[in-house]
């Protein structure tokens, strides 16, 4: 599509500075657009794997647990874990990739996971509460890594879109502007160059 404009030379001469830099413009988001897919896929490995560990984590303590709980008294499981002497923290920040913030989990134990008195209680509780502290780890780390996946498949939604607006529509059209104000240009100056010779055949012919 032809822009409106004027067929000048001044007006040609800015929009082939435009079209420059669309295509620079184009070519360093198509970069960025490689990029942000590549990182992408690494993350969505580290996703995977990270999801099939908590999954583990997380049923090897449940089973453990319910071990624990068949071979001790209620109240002893109660007692047990009825006051809790260790906490867990997590501090937040961020750092930039591909200039997205992404944020960073520093998680902190603090205390004692296992506190209760071994006489009463079975192995299977402290294997269960070493499993739970595991899948927490991980289950952080899973979080921080599917909150920079997010973040950063809308911005490769969003550099998508001006790659393609770029592409499919400024580009082209810059380019029939361009062609159509060469064109006009080239029409105007056959159309002098017809009239300076008819001058010029009238001149000599009066004289």
């Amino acid at each position: 599509m032809v822009l409106p404009v004027s067929a000048t030379r001044m007006e040609l001469l800015n929009l082939k500075k435009r079209l420059a830099l669309a295509r620079r413009g184009h070519k360093l988001l198509k970069e960025k657009q490689d990029e942000l897919m590549r990182v992408i896929q690494e993350l969505l490995k580290k996703v995977r794997t990270l999801r099939r560990e908590v999954e583990r984590e997380f049923t090897q303590a449940i089973q453990r647990f319910l071990f624990a709980r068949a071979s001790m008294e209620d109240f002893a499981v109660e007692d047990a874990l009825l006051f809790p002497a260790c906490s867990f923290t997590i501090d937040f920040r961020k750092k930039m990739v591909m200039n997205v913030r992404i944020p960073v989990f520093e998680k902190h134990f603090e205390g004692e996971l296992v506190t209760y008195s071994f006489y009463w209680t079975s192995p299977e509780l402290d294997l269960a509460l070493e499993r739970l502290e595991k899948m927490v780890e991980r289950l952080v780390e899973l979080a921080e890594y599917e909150k920079a996946l997010q973040l950063l498949a809308d911005e490769m939604e969003k550099t998508r879109r001006r790659v393609n607006a770029l592409e499919y529509i400024l580009i082209p059209n810059l380019e029939d502007t361009v062609k159509y104000i060469q064109m006009k240009l080239s029409e105007m100056e056959r159309g002098n160059i017809t009239r300076l010779m008819r001058i010029k055949d009238v001149i000599r012919k009066e004289g």
